[in-house]
């Protein structure tokens, strides 16, 4: 459900679903939060593929987004699928996550 690449000492996230939802969201929050286990951690959820998340997927990365936050770490999210994308925007939460059009820029926002 969830592959772990790492590039530059950052853990980079891709998934092999094309919707988020309540179903795997439990899969996925364990599997981040195990990332965060390490202080000053650096993680990038790359959101290509994903057509659809819903709530319980966006409560998903606002938790993770928490603990990274209390372990010192960073989370930020590329290549949204543009469905996904206006989601952000309608929940206004691209103003609580950094989101970046593609895994470079992202990388070297870092």
């Amino acid at each position: 459900m969830i592959s772990i690449e790492k590039r530059d000492k950052i853990d980079i996230i891709s998934f092999s679903v094309n919707k988020i939802n309540a179903l795997i969201t439990d899969d996925i929050r364990d599997g981040i939060n195990k990332l965060f286990e390490n202080s000053n951690s650096r993680v990038i959820i790359n959101l290509t593929g994903v057509e659809y998340i819903d709530s319980s997927g966006f409560g998903c990365f606002l938790s993770v987004m928490k603990t990274a936050r209390n372990n010192y770490g960073v989370l930020k999210f590329t290549n949204p699928e543009p469905v996904v994308r206006d989601l952000f925007h309608t929940l206004h939460l691209h103003t609580v996550f950094q989101i970046y059009e593609d895994i470079e820029s992202c990388i070297k926002s870092f």
